[in-house]
C-alpha cells in the first residue's frame, strides 16, 4: 500500500511540474511562486519545491533580482530537437525563404495542436508585423489563415470542437457565427487556400495554404502575413498563388501525390 500511495504521489508531482512549466506562455513569461500557487490552486510550498527542482534541471530559472521564475534555456534546447527533427521542418522550411523573397513579407510554418495554431518556423521579412507569431505561440485556428486551412482539411471534429469552445471576437472582422464559419472553410477547401482579413489583428493580412504528407493528410500550414495597407486585393492573388506553389512543393518533399490517393 505504501508503495502505491509513494508512486501516486510521484505521479501527482510529475504532472503538477508539468503544469508549471505550462504555466509560461507568451503573454506571461514570468512569474512569482504566489502567482502560480494561486492560479494552479496548488500550496506556496509545494510550488516552491517543484521550481527548485526543475531549476536544478535547467528548465527554469529564478531571477536574482526580482525573484521571479522564467524558463530556462534547457527548454529551448528540448524545442530545437523536436522541431529541426520533424520531417515537416526539414522539408518546408527552406522553402519559407523564397516565399519572403518573391513577397516581401513575412512567411511562416504552423501546424494544429489540440484546437490552436502553433508556429513551428518564421522568416522574417524588413516589413513589421503586428501579428503575434512568435516560434510556440498558441493563436486561435478560427481567425488566422493557417488556422482555417489546418481546420479545412482536417477532420470536421476538429470544426466542431472549435466550435464548441466558443467563437471569441478579436475584431469586427472575426467570424464568429458558426455557420458563417463552416461556409468559409467549405470555401477555402474549394480554393486550396485561406485568407484572413483583419480577422485576428487589426491592420493584418495573412494567406495560408495546406501542407500534406504521403498518406494525403494535412500536417501544416504554410502562410505569408504583412500589412493589410501593402497587401492590396491584386497583392493577395499573387502572393496566394506564391503560397500554393510553395506548399505544393513541401507536399511533394513530404511524398505527397494526389493522382495515387
Amino acid at each position: 500500500m505504501e508503495t502505491v500511495e509513494r508512486r501516486s504521489d510521484t505521479l501527482s508531482s510529475v504532472r503538477n511540474a508539468a503544469r508549471i512549466l505550462n504555466s509560461f506562455t507568451a503573454d506571461n513569461p514570468t512569474q512569482r511562486v504566489s502567482d502560480i500557487a494561486l492560479d494552479l490552486d496548488l500550496s506556496k510550498s509545494a510550488v516552491s519545491r517543484l521550481l527548485a527542482t526543475l531549476a536544478l534541471e535547467g528548465l527554469v530559472y529564478k531571477e536574482p533580482d526580482t525573484q521571479e521564475y522564467r524558463l530556462g534555456t534547457n527548454v529551448l534546447t528540448m524545442a530545437g530537437v523536436l522541431i529541426h527533427n520533424m520531417d515537416i521542418h526539414k522539408e518546408a522550411a527552406p522553402l519559407l525563404n523564397q516565399v519572403v523573397l518573391q513577397t516581401g513579407e513575412t512567411a511562416h510554418l504552423a501546424i494544429l495542436d489540440g484546437l490552436d495554431t502553433i508556429y513551428i518556423h518564421k522568416e522574417e521579412a524588413t516589413h513589421p508585423t503586428r501579428i503575434k507569431t512568435h516560434l510556440g505561440r498558441r493563436n486561435p485556428s478560427y481567425c488566422t489563415s493557417s488556422g482555417k486551412v489546418l481546420m479545412a482539411f482536417s477532420d470536421p471534429e476538429i470544426t466542431e470542437r472549435i466550435i464548441a469552445k466558443g467563437l471569441t471576437s478579436y475584431t469586427d472582422q472575426t467570424i464568429t457565427n458558426a455557420e458563417n464559419l463552416r461556409t468559409a472553410l467549405t470555401n477555402i477547401k474549394s480554393n486550396g487556400y485561406a485568407t484572413a482579413r483583419e480577422e485576428f489583428v487589426k491592420g493584418t493580412i495573412s494567406i495560408a495554404a495546406p501542407i500534406f504528407d504521403y498518406t494525403g493528410k494535412i500536417v501544416a500550414a504554410l502562410s505569408v502575413v504583412g500589412s493589410a495597407k501593402r497587401m492590396k486585393p491584386y497583392k493577395r492573388t499573387e502572393f496566394a498563388a506564391v503560397v500554393k506553389r510553395a506548399a505544393t512543393d513541401a507536399s511533394e518533399r513530404l511524398g505527397y501525390d494526389r493522382r495515387y490517393l
